[in-house]
């Protein structure tokens, strides 16, 4: 029998960004340095098909520093930690290297900068995500108030509005923020915001991709761990692009082929921290059953990288 006809739309840009390809290779490097075990506080990224590999070289991840041994280096994931963990890991003389993403840093520098000024910040973001966490971390208690919807905002009690600052976590929808930041502004007129958008160019370029084909699609697949926040983020904005059906799956098993029945367009797109290898492997299941014609939908093009620090750079 002949297979069904299927057009696959391919997003480009589409999983890893440079922050999470940076924060791989400050592992595997690590491991390569000093052997294993490395320790890693947190998933490096939040992908399982990645942390599995890196598991299999010799990368141990633990969820607090305590839960090391003083005599093995341990890294900081790419959504950043809060200072007490770097000072924690000074205090027991350990070896540590951040892998924090620079653009997660940037928001970091900068809630730092308004804090020096006297202003108290508000940060827009998702309450438990480690981003968040690791940016509340960066000033004492009571100086970070977090917000997750406009409903938030109106509740929100502050100090002084005459003196507030606001920064967001990178991983974000772009129109979910647009709307927070519009009422924060509408609420506290003399709010400062952050010089250059807060929103990462990876989640930014992801979500512009999947606007531009969501329209043309009938289901949408995005390849991308449960608890990443750019990934979810990419379903809900296939959703509301127009796309009747779009799902999360972290691998080719994950897919409902009933859900699928009867369509003739199919996007496909990754989160931030899914390798390429997973969106093959998806692409792979289509032509197994399908008929497939693959188009990549290109909205931008990605040249940026990240250097790793310097310790890793140096001979062993």
């Amino acid at each position: 029998m002949a297979k069904p006809p299927l057009t696959l739309y391919l997003a480009a840009p589409r999983g890893f960004c440079a922050g999470v390809d940076r924060a791989i290779k400050i592992v595997e490097m690590a491991l390569e340095k000093w052997g294993a075990p490395v320790y890693v506080r947190h998933e490096i990224v939040h992908n399982r098909y990645v942390v599995d590999g890196l598991r299999d070289k010799g990368a141990v991840f633990v969820e607090e520093i305590k839960d090391c041994p003083p005599d093995r280096p341990v890294i900081f994931s790419a959504h950043g930690v809060p200072k007490a963990v770097p000072a924690e890991a000074a205090a027991r003389e350990m070896v540590y290297v951040d892998a924090t993403c620079p653009l997660v840093s940037k928001v970091h520098i900068e809630a730092a900068r308004h804090h020096e000024n006297g202003l108290q910040m508000i940060m827009i973001g998702h309450a438990g995500h480690p981003e968040t966490i690791g940016t509340m971390g960066q000033l004492p208690e009571g100086e970070v108030l977090l917000v997750e919807t406009p409903e938030d905002v109106a509740r929100v009690e502050v100090r002084d509005p005459e003196k507030l600052a606001f920064v967001t976590q990178t991983t974000l929808s772009l129109d979910d923020t647009a709307e927070i930041v519009a009422a924060l502004k509408a609420r506290f007129p003399a709010i400062v915001g952050p010089h250059k958008e807060d929103i990462c160019y990876a989640t930014t370029n992801r979500q512009e991709a999947v606007k531009a084909m969501a329209p043309d699609c009938d289901a949408m697949l995005v390849v991308g761990a449960p608890n990443s926040s750019n990934s979810k983020r990419l379903v809900e904005v296939g959703a509301r692009a127009g796309c009747a059906y779009a799902q999360l799956v972290q691998r080719a098993a994950d897919i409902d082929w009933r859900a699928l029945d009867g369509i003739r367009t199919v996007g496909i797109t990754a989160g931030a921290s899914a390798p390429e290898i997973l969106i093959d492997e998806v692409v792979d299941a289509f032509r197994s059953r399908y008929a497939v014609t693959v188009e990549t939908v290109t909205t931008a093009e990605e040249h940026v990288e990240f250097k790793v620090p310097r310790v890793l750079r140096e001979p062993a």
